[in-house]
């Protein structure tokens, strides 16, 4: 370190002065492109990312609130016979053969093999009207255009 300062005292005033206004330089510098520069970057993304987690925030709770209506304006129907009897009825008249079906509790689980998408869709919306609902559902596309394979299909009384 002496040699350094040795160094710095063998310079005229001058270039004393010149080293210390380039040392000060360098510093200033090295914090504002090192520090600044960076954390002023990053808070500008976070400010961003906050506002379109707020912006998100918002719109989903407009969308719950719709949803909320939506469930209290709907058909108030409510289902108290045999799930499995109005199953069987439902899609005789459909025309959709069952695969399988499994009681879970108060629940039914359904297995079609392969049904139009159409006609599945119009099942469904017929079951809804009679007051019964899906809780769980695992549909899949088949090789056959417009079909549909449905794995497990769960419903439930509202």
């Amino acid at each position: 370190m002496k040699k350094y300062f040795g160094w710095f005292y063998a310079l005229s005033e001058r270039e004393q002065k010149m080293v210390t206004v380039a040392g000060l330089v360098s510093v200033i510098a090295i914090f504002y492109f090192a520090l600044w520069v960076p954390l002023n970057s990053t808070l500008a993304q976070q400010r961003k990312l906050l506002e379109s987690q707020t912006e998100f925030a918002s719109w989903v709770e407009v969308q719950a609130f719709r949803a909320a209506k939506l469930r209290q304006s709907a058909s108030g129907a409510s289902f108290t016979g045999s799930l499995t009897q109005l199953v069987n009825q439902t899609t005789r008249t459909s025309k959709i053969q069952v695969a399988r079906i499994q009681p879970v509790g108060d629940n039914l689980q359904i297995s079609i093999d392969e049904v139009l998408f159409a006609d599945l869709v119009s099942w469904l919306d017929l079951m809804e009207r009679s007051g019964v609902v899906v809780v769980q559902s695992d549909i899949t596309e088949t090789s056959n255009a417009g079909y549909v394979q449905v794995r497990r299909l769960q419903l439930g009384k509202r």
